[in-house]
Order: structure tokens, then sequence, then C-alpha cells
């Protein structure tokens, strides 16, 4: 009986060492755990999550565009080498009863403090094939939520003037310009012609950067329309026609796939509509039509269309012209001092 017991101990004693040993081995051979921002073969931008789940590697990505989405599959190739595929199911366009599952591959290597990464898989359109290389560097873990009632604000900058884009300009050259300045109103109209080329529609920015602050303006949807207001270039505040629709992280006032909505408060297609976002040290409040609708909530990482990767460094306000015809009027910033 005392042989047993102490071979019981030994073998819990051993399990609990090379648990221990395990977790620690992660930890130590892992050095891809934790959250990355991604500069992209371009100009673009990306975000990378690698975290465990249940005792499994997982991970989250957004790549350029679009949301943050869950990875098909997170796996070390060896120790320097991070392996992560996406899988996007499309409908064929000339039949119901055949999808194309579409798989991309991102590999991931670390050097010195950064990650390389290249990223592989079908165009979208199933004729050829994507080749994008980045650079990744980690971002610090998330401070504290700032606390507001201290905040203390630098003279207030009124965006547009009601006349003219003076202080605005497209992002890519080689996109149209949309927007207008009429009746005091800044109108983006996207128009495209039946039967010519698609034309594609540039998104404008203020030639003005900032680092935190706060910022007014009204917008305007028309059914649905939409838009999407960029802070620093960086972090998306949809503006989409979502009334009478369930909550949900793509909707009126919500940050872009990242951040819901905790109520809704948007109005009807058509109307104008208040929004108020404060940007402070990584966290972010919006209140819509006089309701907190997100209550300095921390911001994990940029959204799909950002232009700029570093979360300290300053950055334009930008709007989305390549979607609907929105308008927008009395846009006001005032920086926060610090």
């Amino acid at each position: 009986m005392r042989r047993l017991t102490t071979l019981l101990l030994s073998t819990l004693c051993v399990m609990l060492y090379t648990s221990i040993q395990a977790k620690n081995t992660v930890d130590k051979e892992n050095p891809f755990i934790g959250m990355w921002t991604l500069d992209i073969e371009g100009g673009n931008v990306g975000w990378l999550h690698v975290h465990e789940d249940n005792g499994y590697l997982d991970a989250s990505v957004m790549w350029e565009g679009g949301s943050v989405l869950p990875a098909g599959h997170a796996y070390l190739a060896d120790d320097h080498t991070l392996v992560v595929t996406r899988v996007f199911e499309k409908e064929l366009p000339d039949t119901k009863e055949r999808k194309h599952y579409l798989s991309y591959v991102i590999r991931f290597t670390q050097v010195k403090g950064e990650i390389t990464g290249h990223f592989q898989g079908p165009r979208w359109d199933g004729q050829g094939e994507v080749s994008q290389a980045c650079i990744g560097k980690k971002l610090p873990a998330m401070g504290p939520a700032p606390d507001l009632s201290k905040i203390k604000y630098g003279k207030e900058i009124k965006l547009f003037n009601g006349k003219d884009l003076s202080g605005w300009s497209i992002i890519y050259s080689g996109h149209k310009n949309g927007f207008r300045a009429i009746d005091g109103e800044l109108r983006n109209v996207p128009t495209q012609h039946e039967g010519e080329d698609h034309i594609y529609y540039g998104n404008l920015r203020t030639d003005q950067e900032f680092e935190d602050f706060n910022l007014r303006l009204e917008v305007n949807v028309p059914e649905g329309d939409n838009s999407g207001i960029y802070l620093k270039g960086m972090y998306e505040v949809q503006v989409y026609d979502s009334y009478g629709k369930e909550l949900d992280s793509h909707h009126m006032g919500a940050l872009y796939s990242r951040i819901t909505p905790s109520v809704a408060a948007e109005r009807p297609a058509g109307t104008w509509q208040d929004v108020d976002i404060t940007l402070l040290d990584r966290h972010v409040t919006v209140i819509l039509n006089g309701q907190t609708i997100i209550d300095n909530q921390p911001v994990q990482g940029p959204t799909g269309g950002a232009i700029i990767s570093d979360v300290f460094a300053p950055g334009p306000i930008y709007l989305q012209g390549d979607h609907g015809h929105i308008a927008y009027r009395n846009i006001v910033l005032r920086p926060i001092i610090k």
C-alpha cells in the first residue's frame, strides 16, 4: 500500500512538473503570442492576434480591409515559424449549386523582436494569385481606461468650412474625388455610369494629423448606404443605415468589427444624426444622437482600411468615399492636451 501511494505521488509530481514545464516551454518557445500590427506590401495595414484557447494555438487576423476574423488554423511549423490559414466561402456567380472555398496562408518568421510574413492565395475572382510580404510590430499591453473627467482640450478646429475642400485631399491620387461642398454640406456623390468601367472613388482625409481628440459632426445616411469615419487614419467608426436592425459591430456608430454598440441609437435613413467621438489612450467613446453607445472601451488594433499601423503616431481624420452617397456637416475637432 505504501509503495502504491508513493508511486501515485511520484506520478502526480511528474505530471505536475511536466505540465508546468510544458507551459513554460510554450511561453518561452512561442514568441508569436500577443497582438501585432502589420505593414503590408503596397502600403496597406493588417493586424494579428496570436493566443491560446484551451491549450490550442489560435489566431485572429485583419488583412488590409474587411473585418477582424478568426483564423482557420494556426500552428508552429518550427521554433521560428508561425503558419496562419484563412478560409473564405464564396458562391459562384453563375450557379447556386456550387461554392468555392478560398484558402490563404500566411507564414510568419520572427526576426529581432519583429515578425516578417508572407501572404499567399488565390485572387478573389479566381484569376491568378495574390502574394504579399509584411512586417509586424508587437503591440504593448493596453493600459487602464483613462479618466475622461480630467480631459483638457485645446482650441477647437473647424475641419470643414462649408464652402470648399480646403484642408482635405484624396488619399490616393489615382482615385476620383466624389466629395463636393454643397450648401454647407460635405457631400459624397460616387456616381457610376451604366455600361462603362467601374470608377474607383477615393477616401478623403484631412491634411492635418492629430493625436488624441474629441470629434463632433453630423451625418446624413441615405437608405441602404454606408461610409466610415476613420480616427487617426486607423480606427473606423461605422456610418451605416442600420435603423431598426439588431445590434452588430458593423452597424451605425460601431468600431468596425471590433466594438458593438451597447444600444441602438441610430435615426431613420435620410435624417441628420449627431456623432460625438472621443479617442484617448487607445480607448474610444462614441455618443450617437445623445446616447452613449461605446463607453471608454479599449481598441485592440486597427480596423480594415487603416492607412497607419503605429497606434501611437498622429494621423488624419478620413472619410470613406468609395461606398455611398453620404453627407457630412459641422465637423469640429478638439485636440486633447496631455
